[in-house]
């Protein structure tokens, strides 16, 4: 590939142009990241199951326990959460304040292990009588209920493999999307694990809409380089990379804002899986997949 031709078919810009050229000359050493990424999620997703009997660290919804709701604005979350640890050291619970239209409306105190009596009785001693709300989810409801939502991710996975390869008709540019949105998932969970977050019911629907996002940007760039004729294999995957990134960039902005402004915890969770997974999906779709298919045209092309 000539110095004239580079010109031409990469960026105006000399930073861009430059960085496009590296990228063109040095893809399939690039390809080693993602895989060697994905490796390591597994690795570390296999050890927490190893280690504690499950892939991920589940919350009350998922897992089972109480939640007691106290609508007053007097108690203070942080302090009502170090009173808590004084009083249950061993006990794993969590404590969040509760808001509407920015405005305090109480507090949310969520946990497995403690019996309501006792907590109740606790919170009693220290704040006197209290107005409050108990739920609870039997251990073996959230269990069932966790078994549900994982065959419906499977089932939604699979689904989306079997259209992906319906369309496209072969079967080696169809696992290269099937793998970067598999990787996607994985890599997800693994760095929330990392991150010591506790999935959530919102948190299972952020990744259903994870395999959305990651199909989506890995479509694109599969009809650009298998659908449309004419050109280099290169000038189409960076032809794809501009709208794919610039999608991409933009709802991870949307999502960014999201988060930071957010007072719910169960959207700031969706909001953190999902930025999580399409970082992990620009890595994904245009290291990963745009080399398998450049490696896939290639081959073709020489028989």
């Amino acid at each position: 590939m000539s110095e004239e031709n580079n010109g031409g078919r990469f960026a105006k810009n000399k930073q861009i142009s430059r960085l496009l050229e590296w990228y063109d000359k040095n893809y399939k050493k690039l390809l080693i990241i993602p895989i060697v990424i994905l490796i390591l999620s597994i690795g570390l997703i296999s050890y927490k199951y190893a280690s504690t009997g499950d892939f991920v660290e589940k919350d009350i919804s998922l897992k089972g326990g109480i939640t007691i709701t106290i609508p007053t604005k007097d108690i203070d979350a942080d302090s009502l959460k170090i009173y808590l640890l004084s009083e249950f050291p061993e006990s794993d619970f969590s404590v969040r304040t509760l808001t509407r239209l920015g405005e305090k409306k109480g507090v949310m105190i969520s946990s497995s292990d403690i019996g309501s009596k006792e907590l109740l009785n606790s919170l009693k001693t220290e704040y006197g009588e209290l107005d409050y709300n108990v739920e609870e989810m039997g251990s073996s409801l959230g269990k069932s209920f966790f078994k549900e939502i994982f065959t419906a991710i499977l089932f939604a996975f699979l689904f989306m493999a079997v259209v992906v390869f319906f369309y496209f008709r072969q079967p080696i540019p169809s696992l290269a999307i099937v793998l970067s949105a598999f990787s996607n998932m994985v890599v997800t969970l693994a760095i929330i694990n990392l991150m010591g977050v506790k999935l959530s019911t919102a948190g299972v629907a952020a990744f259903l809409m994870l395999i959305g996002y990651s199909v989506d940007t890995n479509i694109l760039l599969s009809t650009k380089v298998l659908k449309k004729k004419g050109g280099e294999v290169i000038d189409r995957i960076i032809n794809g990379m501009k709208t794919g990134l610039t999608m991409t960039l933009t709802t991870i902005t949307a999502i960014v804002v999201a988060y930071i402004f957010s007072q719910s915890a169960a959207l700031s969770q969706i909001m953190l899986i999902l930025m999580i997974g399409l970082l992990m999906d620009v890595l994904n779709t245009w290291v990963q997949n745009a080399g398998i298919l450049r490696l896939y045209l290639e081959r073709k092309t020489k028989r």
